[in-house]
């Protein structure tokens, strides 16, 4: 379904590669062009994005704006891009994103201006078509294809211990890649065997998930490899170096987007493809993300590095979504999914703060801070709002989030919500201290009396995210409302499956009752 008439899904995707054909023909000395260019060629891509908003069908849950062209057609691939409600936001997210991440950098990247934008924009690329990819090995295509403009990012312009962080990161996501591939290429043979379609549509494969004893196996595989993107505990050691070393634009798009390409990724395989398997092993899953709430928010705790910090509040936020996911009922599910839109904003808006302070100072630790809030009023205050919306204040967009996580939690198992409730403690404790030792206690430093408030730039960028922030926690109910078609079919689809498994099994029971009483009446036993 397209009503826009035009593949608008293959424009947003690709538009960024002309931006780079376009930045090869410009002199590397012209900085001031090359930062223009890039950021022209990101907001006309986010502004086309918005379209997918204005034009989605939120009384559908099948696969809209579809652009599908045959690929290797012996083989079953095909280029196959589509949205739905699961994606939707994602997609628009990463593009918003973008923008506001190239804008932070005009003042922040001083060296290979022109190689670090080439290497943004096809960053962009690699994730959108994550996101928008419904064919399995195209998705494979764009997961692997994104790792390089990152791994280049972190490597080339982050802090001084970038070649450890960089090698961490590629090493870790690329072994979860290996285990994807192996899982992709396993369930495409596997389906073919039982159904003689050799595919790699996403949405077909989910229609005949494979048998229980099957499902085992490559639900763990998938589970591996996402469960490092996301980070889960106790995949997420690469984390803290990835984002402490990454310049402040790399920082906000592995938080705000990378992360989140892992937990797509359970939406789009693990729970459509092995709905046995969710139901068997998602105990496990929730217990590893209530682990990592809490363990990530009391990390967070005793961090001297405010970067750090936010990194290892990444691991706590996302437990919550993962929690919600495997509660696997509306609220959760929805909750999830507004989980990974809003710590997008809110974490990507927080390392924006760290970054704008950063290039003041050249230090992170907090023992170097301490009365900002009256050098630099208006920063505070914004830095103030990104702070209560991450621990997830009513009104901000983190409440939203949390709260529907919770709901689903308790509507899962009481003690689930019980425990989680915890959690939001711990958080609003890191977060506060965090806050007070930056903006409120005596300044520790007399170099931080000289320093001047936010320009018209960062003002500009940061008071964008502060109203993204506002809105959704105010009315969520555009982003909900869009969501919810696509939660409901996936939710009846993995439940019913389940439900088929347990009636099958119940028959099997019987049989063999029925079985064992004949044999006893004819003296067998």
């Amino acid at each position: 379904m397209n009503q826009l008439h035009f593949p608008i899904l293959s424009f947003i995707t690709f538009w960024p590669l002309l931006g780079v054909f376009i930045l090869l023909f410009i002199n590397r000395k012209n900085e001031t062009a090359i930062r223009i260019v890039t950021f022209v060629f990101m907001l006309i891509d986010f502004l086309v994005s918005t379209l997918l908003y204005f034009y989605f069908d939120p009384t559908t849950w099948q696969p809209q704006f579809v652009d599908k062209i045959p690929w290797i057609s012996s083989l079953g691939m095909n280029y196959y891009l589509g949205i739905d409600g699961l994606s939707l936001f994602l997609v628009i997210l990463t593009t918003f994103l973008s923008v506001v991440g190239q804008f932070s950098t005009w003042s922040a990247i001083k060296e290979k201006v022109k190689e670090f934008n080439i290497v943004f924009l096809l960053l962009l690329t690699g994730m959108l078509g994550v996101f928008e990819s419904l064919d399995a090995f195209l998705f494979y295509v764009f997961w692997e294809f994104e790792l390089i403009p990152m791994y280049l990012m972190i490597g080339i312009w982050g802090g001084p211990h970038r070649v450890f962080a960089t090698m961490k990161f590629f090493l870790y996501t690329f072994a979860g890649s290996v285990f994807m591939l192996v899982a992709i290429m396993a369930t495409y043979f596997l389906f073919h065997h039982y159904t003689g379609t050799y595919t790699f549509d996403m949405f077909q494969l989910a229609s005949h998930p494979l048998p229980h004893h099957l499902q085992f196996w490559l639900f763990l595989a998938f589970f591996l490899a996402f469960a490092i993107k996301v980070p889960m505990f106790p995949f997420h050691t690469w984390l803290p170096w990835a984002h402490v070393e990454a310049p402040t634009a790399g920082s906000v798009l592995l938080a705000g987007v990378l992360l989140k390409m892992g937990t797509y990724g359970f939406l789009r395989f693990n729970l459509p493809m092995f709905p046995s398997m969710t139901h068997a092993l998602g105990i496990l899953v929730i217990v590893l993300a209530i682990t990592g709430i809490f363990y990530g928010a009391v990390v967070a705790m005793v961090q001297p590095d405010w970067k750090k910090l936010v990194a290892y509040s990444s691991v706590s936020h996302l437990g919550y979504a993962m929690l919600g996911m495997f509660a696997l009922n509306s609220q959760g599910m929805e909750g999830s999914i507004m989980e990974m839109i809003n710590h997008g904003v809110s974490t990507g808006a927080l390392f924006l703060m760290v970054g704008i302070l950063y290039e003041r100072r050249h230090t992170r630790l907090f023992s170097e801070y301490g009365g900002i809030a009256a050098i630099m009023p208006r920063y505070a205050v914004l830095a103030g709002v990104v702070t209560l919306s991450s621990l997830g204040l009513p009104g901000t967009n983190g409440f939203i989030s949390e709260f529907l996580c919770l709901i689903g939690a308790f509507k899962a198992n009481i003690w689930y919500g019980i425990v989680v409730a915890g959690g939001a403690v711990v958080s609003a404790v890191y977060l506060l201290m965090m806050f007070q030792k930056v903006f409120y206690v005596k300044t520790r430093n007399v170099k931080n009396l000289g320093l001047k408030d936010l320009d018209l730039r960062e003002t500009v960028y940061m008071g964008i995210c502060v109203l993204g922030i506002l809105w959704i926690g105010l009315y969520p109910n555009p982003l909900l409302s869009r969501m919810h078609v696509s939660v409901e079919h996936l939710l009846q689809h993995v439940n019913s499956y389940s439900k088929q498994i347990t009636i099958n099994v119940d028959k099997n029971l019987t049989c063999n009752k029925l079985a064992k009483i004949n044999v006893i009446s004819r003296g067998g036993l």
